[in-house]
């Protein structure tokens, strides 16, 4: 959709798509089926090779992630106006174009709201606070699930050491809702050029746990430099290996 008022997101990054890079071929982002019994080895194994997978039979509903992503629909196709009301981002509420506090820019608009008890009275029509609720505490249980997973493989004792830190009522819990409008300038560009909707980042946290749509854009820096595409699986979490957790190099992720 295009914005009612495009000089909000009036500066962008243009990166030219790289040439495919000499290596091994990628075999694809890790799946794990959560409720398969191999399944805080395969987890480990995820971590180590990329620090990105995602997950299965995970036990969240669809109706779940879908309830929250209508909400969120909605909010973004209001006017620009209403919504620069529930903004600028510091570091809550909404934000368009600019990223963060390093001057990081990006051809996209988002929600990035607090996921504790309490915080619905802050949330922006028409987001609810029984889809925010839902989504956050059935999330959590993914991530907790993956934080046992990872403690197991490792041979962690107790198997809560790591998933207790997102539980506690102290944890850092955050819901960020990223929404990336049409680019009219796209039409003007070269098939080898493309907009940044979010630059290269690591994230800072223990784990993200990341909910896509059918739209493709998702990319992973392997190792060896090379920018990988993620497909999109609206059936799937992925997971992110954040810096709080990662003892080598984090693992990069960009959108476009």
């Amino acid at each position: 959709m295009v914005l009612a008022k495009p000089p909000a997101l009036d500066q962008i990054s243009l990166v030219r798509s790289p040439e495919p890079g000499a290596g091994p071929p990628f075999p694809g982002v890790p799946a794990v089926d959560l409720s398969a019994p191999g399944a805080a080895l395969a987890i480990v194994d995820a971590c180590e090779r990329f620090g990105f997978f995602k997950v299965v039979n995970h036990g969240v509903p669809a109706g779940v992630a879908d309830r929250l992503e209508a909400e969120a629909v909605a909010f973004f196709a209001r006017p620009q106006a209403e919504k620069d009301a529930s903004g600028p981002a510091d570091p809550l509420g909404y934000g368009c174009k600019r990223i963060g506090r390093n001057g990081d820019t990006g051809w996209l608009e988002y929600l990035l709201l607090a996921a504790d008890q309490g915080a619905e009275a802050s949330l922006p029509a028409p987001l609810s606070g029984d889809a925010v609720s839902e989504y956050v505490g059935a999330v959590r249980g993914v991530a907790a699930s993956v934080l046992e997973a990872v403690a197991e493989g490792l041979g962690v004792a107790p198997r809560d050491a790591l998933s207790r830190m997102v539980a506690g009522a102290a944890s850092d819990r955050a819901l960020r809702v990223n929404h990336y409008p049409p680019c009219p300038l796209l039409q003007r560009l070269p098939d080898s050029c493309s907009v940044t909707g979010f630059g290269e980042h690591t994230d800072p946290q223990l784990v993200s746990v990341l909910r896509s749509n059918g739209t493709a854009g998702l990319q992973l820096a392997l190792r060896d430099g090379r920018w990988v595409p993620v497909p999109p699986d609206r059936d799937a979490f992925f997971v992110i290996v954040g810096d709080s957790l990662e003892v080598r190099q984090p693992a990069a992720h960009s959108s476009i």
